[in-house]
């Protein structure tokens, strides 16, 4: 408990850190105001606009505006939908959510048993071929699998529905595009990780035992290699809550990632900031929940 409350603490700056960057770069990309007035709109009525925004006030006096409102949850209102900027944030979100944690089963379910009988069968024709899959699905781009799986299994078959969100079934090819990427990372990273655990002498011990191997692998090997993997899921996972604009747009799924690269577009501040936010704090969760699962899997880990 100790640790956690250090690293909740050790939050706050970051957080601060990331609204002030946030907060300077988008005043910098230009004028708001000339988006949500119409061309013909007169200079008084955009110095009025501007003056009821607060955008007349120095950077300074804004930010620390920006940081009273942000205390109570208010980042302002989106020009273009006309509503809280949060609320419409966190409309978004669980689609994303939703994406991104079926795109982890997808990864988990493909790179766990690829991994470790990459490792087992070390440097024969299945290796091989695992290892050659894991570099094509790493290089693979997420937009051209994404257009693949929609013409083999939407158009040709009609199996599964093209875009959108709503069933089960909408949410296949989207978790697949985004999931193939992530587990060919995962599969080369377990397959080194196993190969660097089934080297060392308590599997040597554990064998001579007369452990079956699926025991020694499966519960002496597989839990020691477990730690760099918890790792770069916990990276995957932050990246996917902000990162899956791409996927979002092939198959016109309404989460956050295509949300927000509108409102960067059409400079809408209360959105951008608010997203941003939001996947900040997903991050700092993902990395924080990955040091608490390393004291579990490996107890000698200590956090003093």
């Amino acid at each position: 408990m100790k640790y956690l409350l250090k690293s909740l603490l050790k939050t706050i700056p970051v957080l601060l850190l990331i609204t002030m960057i946030v907060f300077v770069l988008m005043r910098l990309t230009g004028d708001p105001v000339s988006l949500m007035l119409p061309e013909n709109a007169t200079a008084e009525e955009r110095d009025t606009l501007r003056e009821s925004l607060g955008l007349n006030d120095p950077l300074p006096v804004q930010y620390l505006a920006f940081l009273g409102d942000l205390v109570k949850g208010d980042f302002g209102d989106s020009f273009r939908y006309n509503m809280d900027a949060l609320d419409l944030v966190l409309e978004r979100l669980p689609a994303t959510l939703e994406l991104a944690i079926a795109s982890m089963i997808v990864a988990v379910i493909i790179s766990v048993p690829l991994g470790i009988l990459s490792a087992i069968k070390r440097n024969s024709v299945l290796d091989l071929f695992i290892t050659g899959g894991a570099v094509v699905g790493k290089a693979m781009p997420n937009f051209w699998l994404g257009i693949m799986l929609i013409l083999f299994f939407s158009v040709t078959f009609q199996l599964l529905p093209v875009s959108g969100r709503g069933t089960l079934a909408h949410l296949v090819l989207p978790a697949i595009t985004l999931g193939t990427g992530i587990a060919a990372e995962m599969t080369r990273l377990i397959r080194s990780s196993m190969l660097e655990i089934l080297g060392q002498d308590f599997i040597r011990t554990a064998r001579s035992k007369g452990l079956r191997e699926t025991v020694v692998v499966n519960q002496h090997a597989f839990r020691n290699a477990l730690i760099p993997v918890v790792t770069i899921m916990a990276l995957q996972t932050a990246t996917l809550v902000g990162g899956t604009l791409i996927t979002e747009t092939v198959f016109a799924w309404p989460g956050l990632g295509q949300l927000l690269v509108q409102a960067v577009n059409l400079r809408d501040m209360a959105v951008v900031q608010a997203a941003t936010f939001i996947i900040a704090i997903f991050v700092i969760l993902s990395n924080l929940s990955a040091d608490l699962i390393y004291r579990f899997l490996d107890p000698r880990i200590k956090y003093e």
